[in-house]
């Protein structure tokens, strides 16, 4: 892991900052989100870090421009002037080419990489000379914990898709007494119960439905209980996954898990899946006939539309509807809610950053084991083996 350096060896005299931090405005049309919030300033300053942030960047989650003047940090104009001199760039991203094509030699990236579907983006990474940083790949530790962007963006995403269900459903969520009779609360499966499934869950409940949860994962069912919901047990026999992730099931076991779950999603109101198996396509949990046998008027709320959906007939991006059920392909729905998910992530950076800046200098702790772990590029090299395996696989 030699090779880690980023910009020049400057000691931080006289408490002056000598590295610059540039926040960008993303470059997605449905992103609001930003990478630092304003309140977060001073804790990267503490760090010897001048703030440098593109004009505009906070606006669609709430930020203007005059919070961050306010805050201490340096407003640019435009992309090229906050991007110039900056020796650490953090996004949101997942970025693509043109987001990371005129980010300096020797500069250094902090944002959401999914290495399995960014391999355009490593490579220019790679031959630009960019030391970058995923958070998609924090390890599950205790320690890495305040740094782990995909939980905080996925607790936010389960909470808004709870609330997406809410909206698209042409009926109350909880239990309704009225002079004109009782209405029922609206019944609502959870498929995949790791942070955003729990987060869906707990926020269905308040909501008044009555909900029920299932994981691949056996461990899963006594965190569903404790929200309050109806934890469902199937009699399968999963493989393990590594860092509380699920792995990827054999064929036969997904076609027998889909005959076991159908009817508990055809008892259903509403469905929320969340189930990912990390680096690759997401598990197909609902076929196309487990969705003609749901009652019209029903809402799939998929959020792994973008490795692929959970459901046969989800589209990212899109809202469709099958049978009379409205099938939503979320995309990132932490950008809905742009405002708290962009002050968690903020929080997730100014902790991951702390490991990358000594002294007001750009200079990575190579013995770290979250260093070591989240790096993907660096000195014209992709670090992280798993990618680098694919891309000369790929080569081939």
């Amino acid at each position: 892991m030699e090779g880690l350096r980023v910009g020049p060896r400057n000691p931080w005299q006289d408490g002056e900052p000598v590295a610059s931090l540039c926040v960008l405005r993303e470059l997605g049309d449905r992103e609001r989100r930003v990478a630092v919030v304003p309140s977060e300033v001073a804790k990267l300053q503490a760090l010897g870090l001048s703030v440098v942030v593109q004009s505009g960047a906070g606006d669609a989650a709430g930020f203007p421009d005059s919070a961050y003047s306010a805050a201490g940090t340096t407003v640019a104009a435009t992309r090229a002037d906050a991007i110039a001199t900056a020796d650490l760039v953090v996004m949101v991203g997942p970025p693509n080419v043109e987001a990371v094509s005129d980010i300096r030699i020797g500069c250094a990236l902090l944002t959401l990489l999914p290495p399995a579907w960014s391999v355009d983006v490593i490579e220019v990474l790679r031959d630009r000379g960019v030391t970058s940083f995923s958070f998609n790949l924090v390890p599950r530790t205790s320690r890495a914990q305040v740094m782990d962007a995909l939980s905080s963006q996925a607790g936010v995403s389960g909470y808004r898709a709870a609330v997406v269900v809410a909206g698209r459903l042409g009926r109350v969520m909880p239990m309704m007494m009225t002079a004109a009779g009782t209405v029922p609360p609206a019944r609502v499966l959870v498929v995949g119960t790791g942070v955003a499934g729990l987060q869906a869950i707990a926020t269905a409940r308040r909501l008044g439905a009555s909900v029920s949860g299932y994981d691949v994962r056996p461990e899963a069912a006594e965190e569903i209980r404790s929200l309050g919901a109806v934890a469902i047990e199937l009699p399968l026999m999963a493989e393990s996954g590594a860092g509380g992730y699920a792995a990827e099931q054999t064929e036969e076991f997904t076609v027998r898990q889909q005959e076991l779950l159908s009817n508990a999603v055809a008892a259903s109101d509403a469905v929320i899946t969340t189930a990912a198996v990390p680096g690759r396509p997401a598990p197909q949990l609902i076929s196309a006939s487990m969705v003609e046998a749901m009652r019209p008027g029903s809402v799939i709320v998929d959020l792994a539309a973008p490795s692929g959906g959970n459901c046969e007939l989800t589209v990212e991006g899109s809202d469709i509807c099958f049978g009379g059920v409205t099938i939503v392909g979320a995309g990132d729905l932490a950008s809905d809610v742009a405002t708290s998910a962009s002050s968690l992530y903020a929080r997730n950076v100014s902790n991951f950053v702390k490991l990358l800046v000594h002294d007001g200098e750009v200079s990575p702790d190579i013995e770290d084991e979250i260093v070591v772990a989240t790096c993907v590029t660096s000195a014209g090299e992709v670090r992280h083996e798993p990618t680098r395996r694919l891309m000369e696989g790929a080569a081939k």
